[in-house]
């Protein structure tokens, strides 16, 4: 289970005291998730009325100093009528507090699964409620900058070293090579928003075709939306190693993209080497934690998306066909 700072009773009571939401009924850990630890609360208020919230304490990756800046962006979409759950503020009118010396926040409880195998209707969905978020970001006041863009990537991948990352899997030793490739034609020039950078399927809840809630907002910053839409290509259009390929996918989270925000031309000439860009995102950020953890932890192969970059670079635009 995925709480990493246990929390008694007493304490969670005294917690939810400090919202106006109602008596703490149940708290429930939450098995997803491996950064913060996660609890699924419900209340009851004096009238019968039940709540149910989402509890969060902030572990590690999350500097502490953004969170100001995830949870208004939270609130920003939500009052803008996007699939994302709203901050809870305490009674003083904060939505941060501190529990056993950690930033807590509550927020909504929205229902839905996440995918595990999308449907091309599904991916619809998400694509439109990509471009809703994009749309409604565009007036969100906060900056804040894109910490893992490929020159970043690269920089952590010259760290590594081309013999480290031939050590994990012999096909990563030319990463170096084609991050170099991508960082000299990445564009600066396509239309910008707040975008997630981070739609996997499992950030996305769902009832049937339905969104109801887009999650995980930790990646979140200043950036060309289009690149936020190749990030979302290459997590939902391939298998989960990378193997295959899904042309109804990828067509239909285009297609639910541009129903709501059509693409400029050159933003559609440019998602291939976008795509690359995303790919080689996870696969750097995969490649260092698997140097930096024991043999035997958890740990999620940096090849997975090596093979995603491949096929962008060998296929382009024919893998953002339309149907």
């Amino acid at each position: 289970m995925a709480v990493y700072t246990p929390l008694g009773a007493e304490t969670l009571t005294a917690l939810i005291a400090e919202y106006d939401v109602g008596a703490l009924i149940s708290a429930k850990g939450i098995a997803e998730g491996i950064s913060n630890s996660n609890w699924l609360v419900e209340t009851r208020r004096d009238d019968g009325r039940a709540g149910r919230y989402i509890l969060t304490l902030y572990e590690r990756r999350i500097d502490e100093s953004d969170l100001p800046y995830f949870l208004a962006l939270l609130d920003h979409l939500a009052a803008k009528g996007c699939a994302v759950p709203a901050t809870i503020k305490d009674r003083a009118g904060a939505s941060l507090r501190r529990v056993e010396g950690k930033a807590a926040a509550l927020i909504a409880f929205l229902p839905g699964v996440s995918p595990s195998a999308p449907t091309p209707a599904q991916a619809h969905a998400v694509g439109a409620a990509l471009a809703q978020v994009h749309l409604a970001s565009r007036d969100f006041p906060l900056r804040r900058a894109d910490q893992l863009d490929p020159a970043a990537g690269l920089a952590t991948l010259r760290r590594c070293g081309a013999q480290a990352l031939a050590g994990i899997d012999p096909a990563l030793a030319g990463l170096i090579q084609m991050a170099e490739e991508v960082v000299s034609r990445w564009p600066g020039d396509l239309p910008q928003a707040t975008i997630h950078s981070d739609l996997f399927p499992d950030n996305v809840l769902m009832l049937g075709t339905k969104v109801t809630g887009l999650i995980d907002f930790y990646f979140a910053c200043d950036g060309m939306m289009a690149y936020d839409l190749a990030v979302t290509h290459a997590a939902w259009s391939f298998s989960q190693h990378g193997e295959e390929f899904d042309p109804a996918i990828a067509s239909a989270l285009l297609a639910g993209y541009e129903s709501l925000r059509a693409l400029t031309s050159l933003e559609r000439e440019t998602l291939p080497l976008l795509a690359q860009g995303a790919c080689l995102r996870f696969a750097v950020s995969r490649a260092e934690d698997w140097l930096s953890t024991p043999a035997g932890a958890f740990r999620k192969d940096p090849t997975d998306f090596l093979r995603r970059l491949l096929s962008y670079r060998a296929e382009g635009g024919s893998l953002f066909a339309s149907a």
